[in-house]
């Protein structure tokens, strides 16, 4: 029925299902994190990704400026830019389009067969590249840290016939480099979607290709701990099940897995699919941690993202936040959204724009 599913439908239909009550004294608060496989180089050249990049500087400040979330914040976006195809003539328009609109900038990064010594030097000088442009979180000693997306969905080797990647030990190389969390998952149907699904938790690394396909969920609590610890990293998945409001040949469930494209872009429907799907941090505050992903750097897609389909969405969430009481909506960047589930792994409640900067602070392009 569909491509894939081995890997995660049982784990799907015997999981825990999350019920969505809201009220006023029972609210619930949706962290919206849209994190973009962002690539204007594919399948055009440079001219063509300025083109792309000039898209994005004319059309996403006006949407950031005229829709509002529960907080007040316009929205937010996280171009996570392939290391792999760095030009400063590409990341200097988009630092500036982040400084204008609080977006920001993460890493991606597509390889093949490489080892732990290549893929260091790869995630090193792509980390110096982008702060270069005053993007990425900094440590306490100043040095730079970051969130991740691995191209082709191969983290940590997992693809079953070894290509795009190589490295079976790549959680521990991310971590060395300043890497605090992944943001890969779901990656289905693609067979290098783990058994783990809708979850934000940590995976040990093993040695082994795939560690991540296990791991400790996060708990209020319980598990702070663990995100100091070398051979840990935190993961946070993207919705993943099946949307039986949007059948095929009006029969059979489409698969739901958080992608924004032309052809399939955010709706209110979907989103209260979302709502079911995703994480929450367990024993933690009321916050519903919404990771979706998309390709924006491909015209047909940022054409949905910077047109009326966004603006449909962004007046859903406000017409449901109006009829809903207790529904609160909140955009935010993949490091706001790492920074909410340490928030809430430590106790934190109230409104999750409180904690936006709770661990890592803002890249020194937005200081």
């Amino acid at each position: 029925m569909l491509r894939g599913a081995e890997q995660w439908l049982w784990p799907y239909l015997t999981r825990e299902r999350h019920r969505v009550k809201i009220s006023p004294n029972q609210p619930l608060h949706a962290c919206i994190a849209v994190c973009d496989h962002f690539e204007p180089l594919h399948h055009t050249d440079k001219a063509g990704a300025l083109r792309a990049i000039g898209d994005w500087q004319k059309n996403w400040p006006n949407l950031v400026s005229q829709n509002r979330d529960s907080g007040g914040r316009g929205p937010r976006h996280t171009y996570f830019y392939p290391i792999e195809q760095y030009d400063g003539d590409l990341l200097a328009p988009v630092a500036e389009l982040c400084a204008r609109t609080g977006s920001e900038v993460e890493i991606h990064l597509h390889h093949d067969n490489d080892t732990e010594e290549t893929v260091t030097k790869l995630l090193t000088d792509g980390v110096e590249n982008l702060a270069r442009h005053g993007l990425l979180s900094r440590a306490d000693d100043g040095s730079p840290k970051y969130a991740f997306i691995h191209g082709n969905w191969a983290l940590d080797n997992s693809r079953p016939d070894g290509r795009w990647c190589g490295v079976s030990n790549e959680l521990t190389v991310l971590r060395r480099t300043g890497c605090y969390a992944d943001l890969t998952m779901p990656s289905a149907p693609d067979p290098c979607q783990t058994c783990t699904l809708n979850a934000v938790y940590y995976a040990r690394e093993d040695g082994c290709a795939k560690s991540h396909d296990h791991g400790i969920p996060v708990q209020a609590g319980k598990t702070a701990a663990l995100r100091d610890e070398a051979d840990q990293l935190l993961l946070i998945q993207g919705p993943l099940g099946l949307n039986w409001k949007r059948r095929k040949w009006g029969v059979l469930p489409r698969l739901e897995n958080g992608d924004l494209t032309g052809a399939n872009p955010p709706t209110i429907q979907r989103m209260r699919l979302w709502l079911e799907l995703c994480p929450r941090v367990k024993d933690g505050a009321p916050w519903v941690f919404i990771k979706l992903h998309t390709h924006a750097g491909i015209p047909q897609n940022y054409r949905t993202l910077l047109g009326d389909p966004a603006r449909r969405f962004y007046q859903g969430l406000a017409d449901l936040a109006a009829s809903w009481p207790g529904f609160h909506y909140h955009f935010v960047t993949a490091r706001e959204m790492v920074n909410l589930i340490h928030a809430a792994e430590d106790g934190k409640t109230g409104s999750p724009s409180e904690w936006l900067d709770y661990r890592h602070r803002r890249p020194p392009v937005l200081g």
